[in-house]
């Protein structure tokens, strides 16, 4: 593997690879030898700027830290492949320990809340320890979560598609209820096992929904108990079309393969309520369900909440350069920042929460941290978006690269070759591009896990949108630090 696509681990000198053996420094004064930089999130946009940091800056000319939970960075447009069962999930968990060069410190934990004024992230690892990062630039890159809306059950009874987890768990809770309707002699208990309602029109959803319904389209011909016509797949969407982005002719076409396929869309429709074997519909209907499914969108992290600082639909008011106005050293961007978008030209863009505009701001804010360390004048973030390709399965896809309309086996060569070339490791290509093949020829396996069937795996139990603080609990517990120091 080339140093390029490279990340690194943790500092060998690092105590438990969490605390710091460096001086702290006192309230007011920076006793450290050497800048520390602090990069919170290893998604797309944190991880393209750390690369770049370990390119480009000098030996001694500052420390990386880098904040996440998990060592790897998740290609999250592949995530429904795994769902489905095309790839494995470790060919798109993409390892951050592979570097030879051993300068990053990775901090296992994640960041529950930011003191801009003392220059302090408060991050709980991975061991529920509580701990302070002190910092003199900061990288907040911390993506996202599943947006929820106030549906009664909702949190309760519905499945994200978020996390790595989610994905390897819906797989198997989709295989789950096969085997069960298979087992049941209830003909209402085998019809509720083999309807599945997918929420979310977006790529994800679309996505989720087109590649689970060729798992259970294929699986159900080695259940012979079972009447095919037994399973339906509903996609719903509160907005009139799939994908607005694709365009309205792809979004129809798209429509249109779904359809084929027997999946049931309704537009202008969201939920009313969710139970744990229905679902109802804001259009009245009914649904008998085991399996609820949820990607109605996404907000930034509840990290930008701790900051008290401006932000545009949740998403925090950065400069051009990504910089957060009146905070010297604070930079932010991806899907938790509402980064100006200068290439459309139009007051009050702002660029889309995508994986393209992530890892090309992820490698300009590494330059305006560099620059900023040295002295020397910041970029502004710009540019052009090259396109959008949707992966439905199979020999289908819908794609627009460079505002090409393509469909068919052009769009899937365009959608697959895209998202191989954007995977950061020959490794990960390797395993990826070996799935794909092994898939094609030998078609899907149907194995259940069981690894996680007894874990809870809803949405309010993989994003741990309830472990962040308030900005006075941050504040608090700062100044306690500071107090308790010589």
């Amino acid at each position: 593997m080339g140093s390029e696509s490279e990340l690194v681990r943790g500092d060998p000198g690092q105590a438990n690879g969490v605390e710091s053996d460096r001086l702290e420094p006192q309230k007011g004064m920076n006793t450290v030898t050497r800048p520390r930089i602090l990069v919170v999130g290893a998604g797309f946009a944190g991880v393209e700027c750390v690369q770049r940091l370990e390119r480009k800056l000098a030996p001694d000319e500052a420390d990386v830290t880098l904040v996440t939970p998990f060592a790897y960075q998740l290609y999250l447009p592949l995530l429904p492949q795994v769902a489905s069962g095309v790839l494995t999930p470790q060919s798109i968990a993409i390892s951050l320990r592979r570097s030879r060069k051993y300068r990053t410190r990775i901090l296992p934990g994640g960041a529950i809340g930011v003191d801009l004024k003392a220059k302090v992230c408060v991050v709980r690892t991975i061991t529920d320890k509580i701990v302070n990062e002190h910092y003199d630039y900061i990288v907040l890159a911390p993506g996202s979560v599943t947006r929820t809306f106030d549906i009664p059950g909702l949190t309760d009874n519905a499945f994200g598609m978020k996390t790595l987890a989610e994905a390897a768990y819906i797989r198997d809770h989709v295989i789950s209820q096969l085997d069960l309707a298979d087992a049941s002699d209830d003909p209402a208990e085998r019809a509720a096992r083999l309807q599945f309602v997918v929420v979310g029109g977006g790529y994800a959803g679309t996505e989720t929904a087109a590649c689970l319904q060729r798992l259970t389209h294929a699986a159900v011909q080695r259940y012979p108990r079972l009447d095919p016509g037994l399973i339906k797949w509903h996609l719903i969407d509160i907005a009139p079309r799939l994908m607005p982005e694709l365009g309205e002719k792809l979004g129809r076409s798209a429509q249109e393969i779904l359809k084929r396929r027997g999946v049931d869309v309704s537009l202008g429709v969201s939920i009313d309520k969710a139970g744990p074997e229905e679902v109802t519909f804001t259009d009245g209907r009914v649904v008998p369900t085991h399996t609820l499914i949820w990607t109605a969108g996404v907000v930034a992290s509840p990290l930008i909440g701790t900051l008290g600082a401006e932000t545009v639909k949740g998403r925090l008011a950065v400069t051009a350069e990504m910089c957060l106005p009146g905070h010297d050293g604070v930079f932010a961007l991806g899907d938790s920042a509402a980064v100006p978008d200068l290439a459309k030209g139009q007051e009050g863009a702002v660029c889309p929460p995508t994986a393209q505009h992530a890892m090309r701001q992820g490698r300009k804010v590494a330059d305006n941290v560099m620059a900023a360390l040295r002295g020397q004048p910041l970029q502004p973030y710009k540019h052009k978006d090259l396109g959008l390709v949707v992966d439905l399965g199979g020999k289908d896809a819908v794609s627009k690269p460079l505002g090409v309309e393509l469909r068919g086996l052009p769009a899937q060569a365009v959608a697959r070759g895209y998202h191989w070339s954007a995977l950061r490791t020959n490794v990960a290509k390797t395993r990826v591009m070996t799935n794909w093949l092994l898939n094609a020829v030998a078609g899907d396996d149907f194995v259940r896990t069981g690894f996680q069937a007894r874990k809870p795996a809803t949405l309010k139990d993989f994003e741990f949108t309830d472990t962040y603080l308030t900005p006075e609990q941050v504040r608090a517990r700062v100044a306690g630090e500071a107090l308790d120091q010589p």
